[in-house]
């Protein structure tokens, strides 16, 4: 715990060490089964992140005792279940609360060698910037609290959220990855900030090469964001130096709060090659080169609009 990273790991003995986090939030989808399924993938990223196997999780749950009917819960569960297993973890047990808000999520313990922990403060500069997974959950979620989401932006975030980090994970881990963190609540740039900040590099970012998910930007531009992307933006901006030509919509889309989001890896230059091909092996939903890491101010972002 000398530094913040994506989970906590003790070290257990000389080959093993235990990786320890976790994550539960409200509803962000209608069917309380994708609901299950998302939170379950969103608390097992943080392992993956640190280049860990899941193998345990604790279920986490508030539920009002009266409006909502248990059938309801047995279906978030299902969905959890459903995704430990093909994360190939167990679902030990839990806790459940009597709470207004319905909140799922889970503790999760896994397991990393301690020579191969891969961490947030690892990247030097000249390295290339990889994220695995499109941006633009946020204001996808929020879109469809509002109705205004199309039938396809809503399968497409289910589906982008709803994928594990573990083929990301195992991809980064063969091609040598040097850190890597996980983008959600902070944003892609939030959570770039902190990985640079932890490495003592700064870095730069080429909007068109960042992918989002169809119909984002539409939605960007007429102000579909959670207050978590403007908190995150309130926050962040003093450490983000944007392009003339980036307009407000698309720097949005940056500090876009995520969840179930992708894996962000820094990577020798020499080896981005390597792990764009093991990602795309591995089919995860993205394998986009977005930026490199330079020399300069700790922490400190540039977003060009193109490389």
């Amino acid at each position: 715990m000398d530094a913040p990273d994506d989970a906590a790991v003790y070290r257990i003995t000389d080959e093993i060490a235990l990786v320890q986090t976790v994550d539960f939030f409200t509803p962000i989808v209608d069917d309380p089964y994708e609901w299950g399924v998302i939170a379950a993938a969103n608390a097992f990223s943080d392992v993956y992140a640190m280049g860990g196997k899941p193998i345990l999780g604790l279920n986490l749950v508030g539920w009002p005792l009266e409006g909502l009917s248990f059938d309801l819960l047995a279906r978030v569960l299902e969905g959890g279940a459903d995704k430990a297993r093909e994360a190939g973890a167990s679902i030990i047990g839990g806790h459940t609360i009597d709470d207004a808000e319905p909140k799922f999520g889970m503790a999760v313990t896994g397991t990393v060698h301690p020579d191969r922990i891969v961490r947030s403060s690892g990247a030097a500069p000249g390295m290339s910037l990889v994220l695995t997974k499109p941006l633009g959950m946020g204001i996808a979620a929020t879109a469809i609290k509002r109705g205004m989401a199309s039938p396809e932006l809503s399968a497409d975030a289910v589906s982008t959220m709803s994928v594990l980090n573990r083929g990301g994970a195992e991809a980064m881990i063969a091609s040598g990855a040097a850190a890597a963190t996980d983008v959600t609540g902070f944003g892609l740039l939030g959570h770039l900030h902190s990985l640079l900040r932890l490495s003592g590099v700064e870095a730069e970012v080429w909007l068109d090469r960042v992918p989002v998910l169809e119909g984002i930007r539409a939605l960007a531009g007429e102000g579909v964001f959670p207050g978590g992307s403007r908190r995150n933006a309130d926050y962040y901006s003093e450490f983000v130096g944007f392009d003339s030509s980036i307009e407000e919509p698309d720097r949005m889309i940056l500090f876009d709060a995520q969840t179930s989001g992708g894996l962000l890896i820094a990577i020798d230059a020499s080896r981005e090659g390597d792990l764009v091909g093991a990602l795309n092996e591995a089919g995860t939903p993205a394998a986009a080169v977005i930026g490199r890491t330079t020399e300069g101010a700790s922490g400190e972002i540039l977003v060009r609009g193109t490389a």
